[in-house]
């Protein structure tokens, strides 16, 4: 379940890092396609989504660091609607927000996932890297609980004309899970 790790690292600051790593990863297997086709091994995206990702990634690697950087924090840092702490959307700062954190920090653990102190549970991608250790259908269901969330967050960025809504639909569409019976 790599792809769950890639979005996660996509959807994550974009340090000059990340580039330099998904450049050599393109290279080395051929394009952003053939990189895909590898990290989703087990053909657990279809082929659109793996399109939609592609395409993040071109953009991605188009822009200028320092202004993808200011996209970044533009986007999720300067508009609470487009958070990617996904408990923000549905307490805000309500004080009922800190138990539904120590709740997720503790379903981490149960699952022997261990993250730092510093960083909140509910963020997006330290959600997508916990769903990353799990079989399809647990991050199904696990994703599951959020896809109302990411519904609205993916419609806010398309309001927005964000790229990174594409990623958000993707993330949406496997916490659906009417797919299980397909």
């Amino acid at each position: 379940m790599q792809t769950f790790k890639l979005l996660a690292e996509l959807l994550d600051y974009p340090s000059g890092q990340l580039v330099s790593d998904l450049r050599a990863l393109i290279a080395e297997h051929g394009d952003v396609h053939g990189m895909l086709d590898v990290v989703d091994g087990d053909a657990v995206f279809p082929r659109a989504e793996r399109e939609e990702i592609a395409g993040f990634i071109d953009w991605l690697l188009t822009q200028d660091q320092t202004e993808l950087e200011a996209n970044y924090v533009r986007t999720f840092d300067m508009v609470a609607e487009h958070s990617l702490h996904l408990t923000h959307h549905l307490f805000g700062d309500d004080k009922n927000r800190g138990p539904a954190l120590i709740d997720l920090s503790e379903y981490y653990k149960s699952f022997g996932l261990q993250h730092e102190e510093s960083e909140i549970p509910d963020y997006l991608p330290l959600m997508l890297e916990f769903v990353s250790q799990l079989e399809h259908d647990e991050a199904r269901i696990f994703l599951n609980d959020a896809t109302k969330i990411f519904r609205v967050l993916a419609t806010n960025l398309e309001k927005f004309q964000s790229p990174y809504a594409a990623l958000i639909r993707v993330i949406e569409n496997h916490g659906t899970l009417a797919k299980l019976a397909a």
